[in-house]
């Protein structure tokens, strides 16, 4: 790579990180499933896949998707809205109930099927995950014209952060260990799914 090449992959991988690190509910999946060392791997791959179709998409111009289909963004909007309202009820309730599943390595979690799923619609039905990708770095991709390695470079910080995330959570297993820490972690996800979907709600 040259070095305009390498400005771009570098400029790509700041605001991939900037843009991936926020707090949100795809990231507190993939913390659990950590903590619970359960199907890592395959979630991480679903995470940063996703996150490497809809970079090559914003890069390659599909940013404009919006304009030519109006409709699609409210969709994807209020979709978004009702799966995290959903998902933070169950996660609410698990913190409520609690004594469920407190050992990371134990207990009946997901299947290898339901983690999938969940991780999928976390990612594909959050409208914020089309304005990072399709709309920001595709925007900022515009003003490099090496924009493969621009796109390449956000890639990278997304498998980075995902794989982080998902198998550096062990190390908090011990903390976890402990029943409180596991209703504090559901309550957590809760409070953020349902601000998520909150600010969706109010931004129709």
């Amino acid at each position: 790579m040259d070095q305009t090449q390498i400005a771009a992959a570098g400029a790509g991988f700041a605001l991939g990180l900037s843009l991936i690190v926020a707090i949100g509910a795809q990231n507190a999946f993939v913390l659990r499933q950590g903590l619970r060392r359960e199907h890592i791997g395959a979630v991480v791959a679903v995470c940063a896949v996703s996150d490497a179709l809809l970079i090559s998409a914003g890069v390659l111009g599909f940013g404009r998707l919006a304009e030519v289909a109006p409709w699609f963004a409210p969709a994807m909007r209020w979709f978004g809205a009702a799966f995290l309202l959903v998902y933070g009820a169950m996660a609410l309730r698990s913190a409520w109930r609690g004594g469920a599943a407190l050992e990371a390595g134990q207990g009946a979690g997901h299947s290898l099927g339901r983690a999938l799923a969940v991780c999928l619609t976390l990612t594909w039905a959050n409208p914020h995950v089309y304005l990072d990708t399709l709309v920001l770095m595709g925007a900022v991709s515009a003003e490099w014209q090496a924009r493969g390695a621009f796109a390449l470079g956000g890639m990278t910080a997304s498998l980075c952060f995902f794989v982080a995330l998902g198998y550096g959570a062990r190390l908090l297993a011990p903390l976890f260990r402990r029943p409180g820490a596991w209703r504090g972690l559901d309550l957590g996800v809760g409070i953020v799914m349902w601000t998520i979907a909150l600010r969706l709600i109010l931004a129709g």
